[in-house]
């Protein structure tokens, strides 16, 4: 058994084993696909649903909250948890029909907190399951109201959406879209108490959700440049003619030395001449991992791997298995008691046993497979 850190090479070992087939965990070849975003539009939807939002918040709390003018950016998933709280509730709620793809909202637990006080005059000081609920059922009047907008445009119909699931959970393990997203922030506020509702549209859901609404953008608009870009970009500009200057000033060093007998003829000058041709250096092509190309792990850490728990497995003659009914027992090749198998893309990498979470099963891990085990497993 080993001591349950999984180590670079072995991270790199596993990854070798998995065929990615060269797509991102968007289905894109290469890198992030070019979404036609029409940010304008999606603003003008998101004002439409303004006045919806608040009269949808306010009819289930019977309070008086204030939803104040939606902002509507491209951003990616670095950018967007830089805004948020080290803990945070995240509702997903994909389209499925019509348009699919991406789409989850986010809040404070603060907010959640006073939400469930309000709907239920009766205040909780913990996330639980019932605030959750809360807090889902208002977002999916929002996505209904969202979805009917959409839907009079006439350009699309029977939209649909997966059942809002609600997670209290750390900002990083909210499960963003893999390329730019579209974020839309709704201020709202409550006497003196300001919060805020982010919703997340997926750059492929954005960009079919702005051709259903008459859009004809051909690219993705830009975000304006932030007061730093604009600093970075000054800083660079100014460093351009002083590179400039140094390498003249080199170049007339050179030369003076050349005249004086300080330095031998390299066969070039600064005023033009032939070239010093040299043999090319080839590369070493030997694998080797050095820490820069170790350091490359982070630049695949959003791809999704499939995760599988194994309880057991057995045999069965084909006609076992047609006179199986409700009923039937299945003797599988695990003892009660013995570790349940946890494979990543269908190599096993660990072992671990079974925990019930709330209603939900789920496993903890015991053991992590040493390298030579996994290599004996992968043979």
């Amino acid at each position: 058994m080993s001591d349950g850190a999984i180590s670079q090479d072995e991270i790199d070992a596993l990854l070798s084993g998995v065929a990615l087939d060269g797509l991102n965990s968007s289905g894109h070849v290469g890198g992030s696909p070019s979404y036609k975003i029409d940010l304008p539009c999606l603003k003008q939807l998101a004002d439409d649903l303004k006045a919806k939002l608040e009269e949808n918040i306010n009819k289930y709390t019977g309070s008086t909250f204030s939803v104040g003018t939606p902002v509507v950016e491209k951003t990616s998933r670095d950018k967007m948890l830089a805004k948020l709280p080290e803990v945070i509730i995240a509702i997903n709620a994909d389209y499925n029909e019509g348009i699919k793809g991406s789409h989850l909202y986010l809040i404070s637990s603060d907010f959640a907190l006073k939400l469930f006080a309000l709907v239920n005059s009766e205040e909780s000081t913990e996330v639980d399951d019932m605030v959750l609920s809360v807090v889902s059922e208002i977002v999916a009047t929002h996505i209904s109201a969202q979805i009917l907008n959409i839907e009079q445009s006439g350009k699309v119909k029977g939209l649909a959406y997966d059942t809002p699931q609600s997670a209290n959970e750390s900002k990083a393990m909210v499960m963003f879209p893999a390329d730019d997203f579209v974020l839309t922030s709704y201020p709202i506020t409550l006497e003196s108490n300001a919060y805020t509702l982010w919703e997340i549209i997926g750059g492929d859901v954005a960009e079919k959700i702005g051709q259903a609404l008459g859009s004809t953008a051909t690219e993705i608009p830009e975000p304006a440049q932030t007061s730093s870009d604009n600093s970075m970009n000054s800083m660079m500009n100014n460093s351009i003619p002083n590179n400039i200057n140094m390498q003249q000033n080199m170049g007339n060093m050179m030369n003076m030395q050349q005249n004086m007998g300080m330095m031998p003829n390299m066969g070039m000058n600064m005023g033009g001449g032939v070239p010093n041709v040299q043999q090319l250096q080839y590369p070493n092509l030997q694998p080797s991992v050095g820490a820069s190309e170790q350091g490359n792990i982070g630049l695949i850490m959003d791809v999704f791997m499939e995760m599988t728990v194994e309880l057991g497995r057995t045999k069965k003659l084909i006609k076992d298995i047609l006179g199986m009914g409700e009923g039937t027992i299945i003797e599988l090749d695990k003892l009660a008691g013995e570790p349940v198998d946890i494979l990543v893309n269908h190599k096993l990498i660990a072992k671990g046993e079974v925990v019930v979470i709330d209603e939900n099963f789920g496993v903890r891990v015991t053991e992590i497979l040493s390298p030579m085990e996994r290599v004996n497993e992968l043979n």
